[in-house]
């Protein structure tokens, strides 16, 4: 069993397709989202149709804090996130905004826990960024493999059986093996606004048979984006982070 692990789509359509496209030629097994369709992006309409008609053909997908957002005025987001969002919500028919809803907080199957920010507690959407704040979720969770998104970087935690909690380096394209003597933590880069100075969609595969987590970068075409983005009044600080992938 081989899982695509999307997150942080954020209304990137270009992005979104892209990654579609490299799942189906790598015939992946099942796609699990970890959240935020919506948010920053130019095409929420599309996006959140395209995840629910993968829903419907078996994908799993839970709620990210732009999702949140959307049915909520108290959601804590910054500026350019939030005129994003009041952006988005009038987009959105009632039924777009109630599948939002409805998307659970949290995924557990297995060994395999998913959540869109930090297992310590998914609702107060607390960033991984770091050995300590990873150091949470292990706490909390007795699940091996522990897979967020929310922060747009990918990373990799490792805790072994004293508690003790170690970053690994991650590689693009290279299969990380998690070892059975330690639980593993995986922060799944964004498909549609990636954070880590490369302007390409990043999501990662699980491959269950082999127990491994594969990090993926796959080209699309920004400047389509962007010109969306320029089109539809957002904040041109949006624009510019897709050019750079910051």
């Amino acid at each position: 069993m081989r899982i695509a692990i999307l997150t942080d789509i954020h209304a990137n359509r270009e992005a979104f397709e892209a990654v579609l496209s490299d799942v189906a030629a790598r015939k992946l097994d099942r796609i699990i989202c970890l959240g935020d369709i919506v948010g920053y992006g130019p095409d929420p309409v599309w996006c959140v149709e395209r995840v629910m008609r993968l829903v419907d053909e078996g994908a799993f997908c839970i709620k990210g804090n732009h999702d949140s957002a959307v049915g909520r005025s108290d959601e804590h987001l910054n500026v350019t996130a939030l005129r994003a969002i009041n952006w988005t919500r009038p987009l959105l028919s009632e039924d777009h905004k109630t599948f939002l809803a409805g998307l659970p907080m949290r995924h557990e199957e297995g060994e395999l826990l998913c959540v869109h920010a930090s297992a310590n507690d998914p609702a107060d959407w607390i960033y991984v960024t770091n050995e300590s704040s990873a150091m949470g979720s292990f706490r909390v969770s007795e699940a091996r493999v522990i897979l967020v998104g929310h922060r747009h970087v990918p990373a990799l935690y490792s805790c072994d059986m004293g508690g003790r909690v170690k970053g690994q380096r991650v590689v693009a394209g290279m299969a990380m093996p998690l070892i059975r003597s330690r639980r593993w933590l995986g922060v799944v880069g964004s498909v549609g606004q990636p954070r880590d100075g490369v302007a390409q969609a990043n999501y990662a595969i699980l491959d269950l048979a082999q127990n491994e987590l594969s990090f993926r970068r796959v080209p699309y075409d920004v400047q389509r984006t962007v010109g969306k983005l320029r089109a539809a009044g957002l904040p041109e600080s949006l624009a510019m982070r897709l050019n750079w992938g910051t």
